[in-house]
C-alpha cells in the first residue's frame, strides 16, 4: 500500500486536488480537514473516483460534516474512529451504514477493537446502566505501560481493575454512553462538563448544535471564571463565511431555537483562525486566555467610562 503524507498546512483547494492527482484509496483524516473541505464545497458529487473509504479520529466530527460527504461520495465507505495515544490510537471503530437524515444525530464511537474493550463507569468503577453518563475507560492489549518516569501521571490515568486485580484500566478523561443499541456514544470530556447557574452543561452540546445551524465557517465552546465565587461564563469563539458575515446576535437567535437559555454563550468573538496545538488539534487553553483578556480588556473600558 502506499502512503502519502501532505503538508498539515495545505490549503484546500489543493488538498482536494493531492487527493484526485495521487489517486488516493484510503483517506485516514483529522475532523477539522474533512470540515474545511465541506466548509469551501470543495468535493464534486462522485468525486475521488480512486478513493474507497474514509477515516477519521482524534475529534467529534460535526454530523453536518458527515452528511455532506456522504452524499456527494455515496460510494465510500465511512469509519469513525475513536482511541487516545495511551491505547495506541485507535480502541473503537464504527463504519456509518447510511447518510444521517437529522443534523443533530450523533455518530457512535461503536464497538471495541480486537483484544481491548471499553467500560463505561461510575466514580466507583462501577458499570453505569444502559444509556447512562459515564466515565470511559479502556483496557486490554493496547494500553501503554505508562508515562516515561512519570509515576505519578501513570498511577493516576492508569488504575488496577476492581474486577481482576491483577488486570489494569486507563482512565480516558472521556464521558461516554452505552446505547441500547450496543453501540458506544462519546459525550464529551469531563474537564468540558460544566455547572452554569446550578444546570450541568456540556460544552460539546452547544457546539453540536452551533454546527447543525451552519451558521458560522468554524465554531468552539469554552468556559472562563465569571466572578469570585465561582460562577463560569460560556464562550463562543468563531469564524465567519466570507460571505455573508453572521452577527453574533444572529447567532445567539438561531442558537435560542435549539437550546436553553443557560446554554447560550454570554461572550462572543470572531476570529480569523484558531489557535492549534503542536499536532493540529484545538487549543481550548489558548482560547480561554484569549476570551478571559478580553473580558478583562471589557471591564476595565466600562471602569473608565463611568
Amino acid at each position: 500500500m502506499h502512503l502519502v503524507k501532505p503538508e498539515l498546512n495545505v490549503v484546500p483547494n489543493k488538498l482536494a486536488n493531492f487527493i484526485r492527482d495521487s489517486e488516493l484509496t484510503q483517506w485516514f483524516s483529522v475532523p477539522s480537514v474533512l470540515s474545511y473541505l465541506a466548509k469551501f464545497d470543495l468535493v464534486n458529487q462522485g468525486d475521488f473516483s480512486a478513493l474507497k473509504r474514509v477515516l477519521w479520529c482524534g475529534e467529534t466530527l460535526p454530523t453536518p460534516t458527515l452528511i455532506y460527504w456522504m452524499k456527494k461520495l455515496p460510494h465510500l465507505t465511512f469509519t469513525n474512529l475513536y482511541g487516545p495515544t495511551e491505547a495506541t490510537i485507535a480502541s473503537s471503530h464504527y463504519t456509518v451504514p447510511e447518510c444521517p437524515s437529522d443534523d443533530l444525530a450523533p455518530i457512535p464511537i461503536g464497538r471495541a477493537c480486537g483484544g481491548e474493550e471499553l467500560l463505561v463507569l461510575d466514580g466507583h468503577l462501577q458499570p453505569v446502566a444502559e444509556n447512562e453518563l459515564g466515565d470511559l475507560y479502556i483496557r486490554g492489549v493496547g494500553l501503554s505501560p505508562g508515562y516515561w518516569k512519570d509515576e505519578q501521571k501513570t498511577g493516576a490515568a492508569f488504575v488496577s481493575n476492581p474486577a481482576d486485580p491483577g488486570d489494569r484500566l486507563y482512565k480516558t478523561g472521556d464521558l461516554a454512553r452505552l446505547g441500547s443499541d450496543g453501540l458506544l456514544y462519546f459525550l464529551g470530556r469531563s474537564d468540558t462538563q460544566v455547572k452554569i447557574r446550578g444546570h450541568r452543561v456540556e460544552l460539546g452540546e452547544i457546539e453540536a448544535a452551533l454546527h447543525s445551524l451552519d451558521l458560522f465557517h468554524d465554531s468552539a465552546i469554552v468556559v472562563i471564571p465569571d466572578d469570585a465565587f465561582g460562577s463560569m461564563k460560556l464562550c463562543c469563539a468563531y469564524i465567519a463565511h466570507h460571505p455573508p458575515r453572521p452577527s453574533a446576535t444572529r447567532g445567539k437567535q438561531k442558537l435560542a431555537t435549539l437550546l436553553p437559555s443557560y446554554m447560550i454563550p454570554a461572550l462572543w468573538h470572531e476570529w480569523k483562525s484558531f489557535p492549534r496545538t503542536s499536532n493540529g488539534k484545538l487549543d481550548r487553553e489558548q482560547l480561554k486566555l484569549q476570551f478571559e483578556a478580553l473580558a478583562t480588556e471589557s471591564a476595565a473600558a466600562v471602569r473608565h467610562s463611568v
